[in-house]
């Protein structure tokens, strides 16, 4: 060998490009595109949890600039799968329904990458830990290593505690959140930290956006139909919908206001 890496060598195209295989009836024109979706959804799902857990270990480490950085790419691909609905939503109904069938009991609520997403954003009560479940026992074993591990919240904590601030309690952390949220403009600390819980935010933001289109595509597509393998389709999206990893930082930002001495802001 002379070392050298081509184009198709390097992305092994010829093991991806096989891997859309429909399996509905002939003339089922949309499996293809359904398919290919949901393989890059989860993709790219597998460069968020890269991404994510490097965030959360750089924040346990004391580094407040990178996890920013880390961040902001993740709110870039997460609002990329947002605009695949977009894609998603060509497909007719009936283009639906002549593959629908070939899905079996198949979900999307088995994607673990997105339960990983979900467990180490900061759900503490993941729907796959309190009932029956379908997964694979390496899955679940998976899934519970993650739960085991620290949080992106438990690292930010970590962080705020490096830097100081008292967050023993909740209503400190609020103090915590207050003190960054005032005094950024002076001090080059202070607005890392506050730059940091924005994109914390806005990972947030933009993962409860995903959820709400999600529930929108299934709508489109099944109305008010149960979903595969017996979900409740519909109902159930939209009830994860005002779902919040961090709902302490969304309550924070009742507690700044306007008013003279304060910022616009969380």
């Amino acid at each position: 060998m002379d070392g050298r890496v081509d184009y198709p060598g390097y992305l092994r195209l010829s093991v991806l490009l096989d891997q859309q295989r429909v399996i509905g009836p002939p003339g089922a024109h949309d499996e293809i595109l359904f398919i290919a979706v949901h393989q890059v959804y989860e993709l790219w799902m597998k460069v968020l949890l890269f991404e994510l857990s490097d965030a959360r270990d750089r924040m346990l480490a004391g580094d407040a600039r990178m996890p920013r950085l880390r961040l902001r790419r993740c709110r870039e691909i997460e609002q990329l799968l947002i605009q695949q609905f977009g894609v998603l939503d060509t497909m007719t109904q009936q283009g639906f329904a002549e593959f629908r069938p070939a899905l079996g009991s198949a979900s999307g609520g088995e994607s673990v990458q997105f339960m990983e997403i979900e467990t180490l954003s900061g759900v503490t009560s993941p729907r796959w830990a309190s009932g029956p479940t379908r997964l694979a026992p390496s899955d679940l074993d998976r899934l519970r290593r993650r739960q085991d591990e620290p949080t992106l919240w438990d690292g930010y904590l970590a962080l705020l505690a490096q830097a100081g601030f008292d967050v023993s309690t909740q209503e400190r952390r609020r103090a915590a959140f207050a003190e960054i949220a005032r005094g950024r403009e002076g001090d080059q600390a202070l607005w890392l930290m506050w730059e940091l819980t924005e994109a914390l935010v806005d990972h947030d933001q933009t993962w409860s956006t995903w959820r709400a289109r999600h529930a929108l595509a299934a709508e489109r597509q099944i109305g008010a139909r149960p979903g595969t393998a017996g979900s409740a389709g519909g109902s159930y999206l939209w009830s994860r919908v005002s779902a919040r990893f961090y709902p302490e930082l969304w309550e924070a930002r009742g507690d700044l206001g306007t008013a003279a001495g304060t910022v616009h802001g969380m």
